[in-house]
């Protein structure tokens, strides 16, 4: 206890450092590298998890005594959304449930929000095209990532599952539950939501009706769960992203991932062309998805990853070659790789 008290005080200097020389209060990786150190000094005495949940509180304490940070993220209460930002900014942080992706977007836009946090993808139904289409039309940075696992849930007013006859859900849960959905609620009326929130916000006030949504959302709105974990498959993780309009202050000592889109030219061989420089620098690329450009048809835009950052030499030289090969590219930030 004394400790937080001394490292409190410390903080309170580090606010004005930071205002004096216009340094973000969020940091991504200068949180890193002092939870990489925990880690290491760790020697798995204490378990990892619980160990970075109570450093991730103490990083919430001090970013509040250095400014009380707007989080926007996909509401309302309850989301998986709000669950992955409670995980990445911890329970200090200003929470505020939007109603859309899109509104997200816009709101940092303006300086309403200071950050945003939206959904990229799932490890079974795979690109949120949605958060992929606004990160091609906006001018945000990616300055962290984070991966939560997904436990599905139904949850309704009603105490059995016989008695539902509509069932509330956002798009993505439902390609998650598609085996349950079959087998337990074949003949029910389905109507898709902004969010699982919401479904569980509609639920409760209908007869009969039924939401897939988390536990979180269960306790908010007073609701049972008829049935638990009912994805697909087990491994079920949603990865997140958070958004600044400010690009990360790079440290040394982490592995980073670097996003990027990239248009080529509509002709044999092109796709082929930027990826071949990848190969010969021996630059590790974590993911291809391509998008449409909605500019014109049959014209597609890719978002590439790959671990490093733009400032190692390899990769110099690797984006070097992919620019010259390129129509567009423009780079969405670099950011720790998730823990």
């Amino acid at each position: 206890l004394n400790s937080l008290h001394k490292r409190l005080k410390i903080v309170n200097k580090i606010k004005e450092y930071k205002k004096n020389n216009k340094i973000n209060v969020y940091s991504p990786a200068r949180e890193r590298l002092i939870l990489n150190k925990i880690i290491k000094n760790n020697k798995n005495f204490f378990p990892e998890k619980s160990l970075l949940k109570i450093y991730n509180e103490i990083f919430s304490v001090s970013r509040k005594m250095q400014q009380d940070l707007k989080i926007g993220f996909l509401g309302p209460k309850g989301t998986f959304t709000h669950i992955a930002a409670e995980n990445i900014f911890g329970a200090q942080s200003n929470y505020i449930g939007l109603n859309s992706i899109m509104d997200i977007f816009t709101e940092l836009d303006s300086g309403q929000i200071d950050h945003g946090v939206v959904p990229i993808e799932n490890s079974n139904e795979g690109i949120v095209g949605y958060t992929l289409d606004m990160l091609i039309e906006h001018n945000h940075y990616i300055v962290q990532e984070f991966y939560l696992e997904i436990t599905n849930n139904i949850i309704s007013k009603e105490d059995i599952i016989k008695k539902i006859k509509i069932l509330y859900s956002h798009p993505q849960p439902l390609g998650q539950c598609r085996t349950f959905i079959n087998n337990s609620l074949k003949n029910v009326r389905i109507i898709e939501t902004l969010s699982t929130s919401e479904a569980a916000k509609l639920s409760s006030k209908k007869k009969n009706s039924a939401a897939i949504a988390s536990r979180k959302a269960a306790e908010q709105y007073n609701l049972n769960i008829l049935a638990e974990n009912i994805n697909d498959h087990l491994d079920n993780y949603t990865r997140f992203i958070v958004l600044s309009k400010q690009p990360n202050k790079l440290k040394e000592n982490i592995e980073y991932k670097t996003s990027m889109l990239i248009g080529v030219k509509d002709k044999p061989g092109a796709l082929f062309s930027i990826l071949e420089p990848f190969n010969k620098y021996k630059v590790n690329m974590t993911k291809i998805e391509s998008r449409p450009t909605k500019k014109k048809a049959w014209e597609y835009i890719f978002l590439i990853e790959y671990l490093g950052k733009p400032t190692d030499l390899k990769i110099k030289k690797t984006i070097n070659e992919v620019e010259n090969r390129s129509t567009y590219l423009k780079t969405l930030g670099t950011y720790p790789k998730a823990i």
